[in-house]
């Protein structure tokens, strides 16, 4: 097989990377308006991210099956294919089922791919994973903020029809899938004596879901009802949703930073030590004094949940040292933790229902704070792979 330039591998990688979060991002400046115009409540339209999530989760499993029958880059294709299709179903998102069941695509396309791309990465850097994992983590983290920062004007260009502008993001989706077509394949192959189930009776398996569950549950959950906390505290909508970009765009540098950090000088756990910390920390201020210096505290968060996630994702490149061992522990750290962390956004809404505000669903977050803070304790003692 003819070999592959390194730097179209890094291409793809970067392009597949970019549209895993843009179809769920994208809705959250635009969430409220939607719930109005729909007539839906806001548990209810909770689903848009929810759904994408609870796939992400449930369907995770299925990635090293299809990368043994189909092989890595051709399983990825297939995902971005459904990202693309699933994007340009949000044309018709002004029918309420039509939304919510491109949120399930969606979902299918980000949960195969995700750990998938993990592999990808274990394969063809194995000398530079920390590195590489910086610029997959950096892109997702573009792909976000973009969904986030540019929905709205792109609405506003696109004659404020806002199932124009989510459509939008399929087009990125369809120059990354190109890209992947030109890849060739490549079956991955289980090593002898591998197991090929995921690693449920791993303990440091579960410490590394436990503490990707409650940072993902995080994510979505601010994805989801930042705006409408920072709205509700006092804000206008302008200010709550510039709050929300900076959110966004303050994750660009550490998404990069702290897994380069964290192979360089050899100190992930405390890494995910300041992480946990500095988000309990945000999200008490959002939650108790959200108009005092807002700014400030929207910084600290979205650099800490950034961070953490790209951390997340390092983790299991070195606790196991195969593309598909990596992928293994991948999808249970996605299935596991991404079927927890569906429930956070929609418990939000649904509390923000039932209490009348979201101070007291967001009191819950900074319980879950410390528990990540733990969680990140506990890692304290890495795994070397043999």
């Amino acid at each position: 097989m003819k070999p592959i330039s390194p730097v179209l591998l890094v291409l793809a990688l970067i392009l597949a990377a970019i549209n895993l979060r843009p179809g769920i991002t994208s809705l959250a400046p635009l969430i409220e308006r939607i719930a109005t115009e729909l007539s839906l409540s806001r548990g209810l339209i909770s689903l848009t991210t929810a759904l994408p999530v609870l796939c992400m989760g449930l369907l995770a499993p299925l990635a090293p099956r299809l990368a043994l029958r189909f092989g890595l880059e051709r399983t990825i294709a297939a995902c971005l294919a459904l990202i693309t299709l699933a994007l340009l179903a949000r044309l018709g998102g002004h029918i309420t089922v039509v939304l919510i069941g491109s949120a399930v695509l969606l979902g299918a396309g980000i949960a195969v791919a995700g750990p998938l791309l993990s592999g990808f990465i274990k394969r063809h850097f194995r000398e530079r994973v920390g590195q590489v994992v910086g610029w997959y983590s950096f892109s997702m983290t573009i792909g976000g903020a973009g969904g986030a920062v540019l929905t709205v004007p792109l609405t506003q260009a696109l004659g404020d029809d806002w199932s124009l502008s989510l459509a939008a993001w399929c087009v990125p989706a369809l120059l990354a899938l190109l890209l992947w077509l030109r890849l060739p394949s490549r079956a991955e192959a289980a090593e002898p004596g591998e197991r090929q189930g995921l690693p449920w009776r791993e303990p440091r398996a579960w410490l590394v879901t436990g503490f990707f569950a409650i940072q993902a549950g995080f994510f979505y959950t601010l994805a989801t009802w930042l705006v409408a906390r920072y709205h509700e505290a006092g804000l206008s909508l302008l200010h709550s949703n510039a709050l929300f970009s900076l959110f966004m765009l303050v994750g660009l540098p550490s998404a990069w930073l702290l897994p380069w950090l964290a192979q360089r000088f050899d100190m992930r756990q405390p890494l995910l030590l300041v992480c946990s910390l500095s988000t309990t920390l945000g999200v008490s201020m959002i939650t108790f004094q959200p108009t005092l210096v807002p700014e400030v505290w929207a910084v600290l968060l979205g650099f800490a949940l950034s961070g953490s996630f790209a951390l997340s994702l390092v983790l299991p490149l070195y606790e196991v040292h195969t593309p598909l061992a990596v992928s293994r522990w991948t999808a249970m750290m996605l299935f596991a933790g991404y079927s927890l962390a569906c429930l956070a956004p929609i418990l939000t809404g649904l509390g923000r229902d039932l209490a009348g505000d979201y101070r007291t669903p967001f009191m819950v977050l900074v319980g879950l704070g410390v528990l990540m803070t733990l969680f990140a304790w506990a890692l304290r003692t890495p795994k070397r792979p043999t």
